[in-house]
């Protein structure tokens, strides 16, 4: 079973204990919610799930049901804004990202930008994009090389109503595919429309709430 498992997992920044020894099991096929204020950790949890940043104690444990996955990206990440060159095109950026594992055709990456609402062929340098135009291009280089687990921070920010619309229909229908998914949204209508299940982190506890 594809999932992402918490073991007493916590996080420091010195003296500052950011997320407190957290147990918790994220499953295949659900969309989970993380919500709290401002500052109160939800971006840290997602770094250290995707293995951006270490934990200070505890683990979290990664279980796949097929090992060759190991050979792959396991997790698509949309966290703090994806770094892309700027002085390339967005199907130039992320046919260079997709060279590094060759997990990901030039033809399939072209059809998915259409998919999150981008024309391949738009030659528009990324520097030129708008906030939306590049958080649709971070969720593509999220979800192109397929992978089981996707970990979303603001997915929606920059959006459009359409935009917004279009995104929701994609990961339902990831998560209809089995994928694990995980988003945290200011927006209470995407935690609504889209979560089977939702936390909530308060003074660095992750609480179920729903």
């Amino acid at each position: 079973m594809n999932q992402i498992i918490l073991h007493e997992m916590s996080k420091f920044f010195g003296k500052k204990n950011v997320i407190k020894a957290q147990n918790a099991c994220f499953s295949p096929g659900q969309i989970y919610g993380i919500v709290g204020q401002n500052g109160c950790g939800k971006t840290v949890l997602f770094k250290c799930m995707s293995g951006l940043m270490p934990t200070t104690s505890g683990r979290i444990e990664i279980q796949l049901d097929d090992p060759a996955q190991k050979a792959r990206p396991y997790c698509g990440v949309v966290i703090d804004g994806a770094g892309f060159n700027d002085s390339l095109s967005g199907l130039s950026n992320l046919v260079a990202l997709a060279d590094i594992t060759k997990k990901a055709d030039k033809k399939a990456i072209a059809s998915l930008m259409t998919s999150v609402g981008l024309s391949p062929d738009n030659r528009k340098k990324v520097r030129y994009y708008s906030l939306g135009m590049r958080q649709r291009l971070a969720i593509a280089q999220a979800i192109m090389e397929d992978p089981e687990i996707l970990i979303l921070d603001e997915p929606f920010n920059g959006l459009d109503n359409d935009g917004v619309e279009k995104m929701r229909e994609l990961f339902l229908a990831l998560k209809a595919q089995g994928k694990t998914i995980i988003l945290a949204s200011h927006n209470q209508t995407d935690i609504n429309t889209l979560c089977d299940e939702v936390f909530e982190i308060d003074a660095g506890k992750l609480q179920c709430v729903t």
